[in-house]
């Protein structure tokens, strides 16, 4: 058989042949010079960041009295994000709703999101960090994409390799960084176009984390219990209570923030009312366990078991702070609510306080994220394979049991999770 006979006898099909291998290479080098750029810059400044937040915590820690100015705090907050017009900005949907529509995430948000996530830990509001993430690398993202002149196509592809890099930069799980930014938009539809620089961008990132000496997000899970018929029972019983903890968590979230709009209009007002609260809690409580990100309760959740409210008592916190106008993030309050309520049933269950932990970090991260890929490359990550059996199972019966729900108003459910089924509905 001939050369071109193997290409079915048609010149043109071989020609066709060499010029997507052409389009495919051409295409290559293009995110390879994109993640690069992407990963290296976005990457620094995540490090940066991420340097800047352990310094305002430490701050905060060896001055209590920094609390006090959280209203003032909040003032600031609102004052600059009203200075350049961004009083209406949306956080996280901004980002997700940019790359789903074509809209723009302005590049001022990146300064606006870092500064105000910075002055809500500095003064004790409970957030996370990695919605600054998501927002600060989907802007210069953007801001990339406008500078090499892209379409709108490659546009989104941008944005979701700065969420992927900023997000690597501060986590140190650069494939689930990667995976994240294209699972979250859309539920049952991934966006392999963005694969290769999402995943090359969220590589380089962490190694710009690592010039800054920074640790990856790791736990130890020293015990993990043998996966039989009765352990898999009790972790099923334990995932019907971690999916609804995550629709508990998303109600909580979304319902106290409809109750400032709803009964406070002056956003100024809503914000010292919120950290006005967070003080007379704090003081009420008497612990401070619940301000800041909580990463330390985090970590203590995989050694001892914890008690029964502390999870509500993060979900309060988080919902009071965030619904109140101040900045961060719900990822990490969200991983504090289910290590501490995983901590927290191991005794009841008879199973590793660790293994319980890890378990319910990721099954609530899964009910209010709607990214079942993501939360079991991060259990490979944070936890190591030895948990991988617990967690899949976990992950899963989550997934299925949240329902709609989600922690982002914009995120679109694309396909049914109960059927193979288009539906392409809004969470709740």
């Amino acid at each position: 058989m001939g050369f071109f006979e193997f290409f079915n006898s048609d010149k043109e099909t071989f020609f066709e042949y060499i010029q997507r291998i052409k389009l495919a290479v051409i295409t290559l080098i293009k995110w390879l010079i994109c993640s690069v750029v992407c990963g290296c810059a976005i990457g620094s400044v995540g490090a940066v960041f991420h340097v800047a937040l352990e310094y305002v915590t430490e701050l905060r820690h060896e001055y209590p009295y920094l609390l006090f100015g959280l209203p003032l705090a909040g003032i600031i907050i609102v004052f600059m994000y009203k200075l350049v017009n961004e009083d209406r900005n949306q956080g996280t949907n901004l980002v997700i709703t940019a790359i789903q529509s074509n809209d723009e995430v302005p590049g001022r948000v990146a300064p606006l999101i870092i500064i105000s996530t910075l002055l809500t830990h500095l003064c004790g509001g409970s957030a996370g960090r990695e919605g600054a993430a998501l927002q600060v690398g989907g802007a210069i993202g953007n801001s990339f994409a406008k500078l090499f002149k892209f379409d709108e196509k490659d546009t989104r592809i941008m944005i979701m390799c700065g969420m992927s890099a900023c997000f690597s930069a501060l986590f140190g799980t650069p494939i689930a960084a990667a995976v994240f930014s294209m699972e979250v938009i859309s539920v049952g539809v991934m966006y392999y176009a963005a694969l290769v620089p999402c995943v090359l961008a969220a590589f380089i990132a962490q190694g710009m984390s690592s010039v800054f000496n920074l640790p990856p997000t790791r736990f130890t899970v020293s015990e993990v219990s043998p996966f039989t018929f009765i352990n898999a029972g009790k972790f099923i019983i334990m995932s019907i209570i971690f999916a609804i903890a995550s629709i508990l968590l998303c109600v909580i979230l979304h319902k106290t923030a409809k109750l400032y709009t709803d009964y406070i209009s002056n956003t100024y007002a809503r914000i010292i009312i919120a950290g006005v609260l967070i003080i007379a809690m704090r003081y009420i409580l008497g612990t401070t366990d619940y301000l800041g990100a909580g990463a330390d309760i985090i970590a203590e959740s995989f050694v001892t078991s914890c008690a029964w409210y502390v999870f509500l008592l993060k979900m309060i916190f988080t919902a009071v702070t965030l619904g109140g106008g101040f900045k961060g993030g719900e990822i990490v309050p969200t991983l504090f609510v289910g290590a501490t309520l995983g901590s927290f049933l191991a005794p009841i269950f008879g199973l590793p306080v660790g293994l319980c932990a890890a378990c319910g970090m990721v099954s609530v991260f899964c009910g209010v994220t709607n990214c079942p890929l993501t939360s079991l490359i991060i259990s490979i990550e944070m936890f190591g394979a030895s948990t991988m059996k617990f967690a899949i199972l976990c992950i899963a019966l989550s997934y299925l049991l949240s329902g709609y729900y989600s922690l982002y108003n914009s995120q679109k459910i694309v396909y049914s999770k109960y059927k193979t089924e288009y539906i392409n509905r809004r969470s709740h």
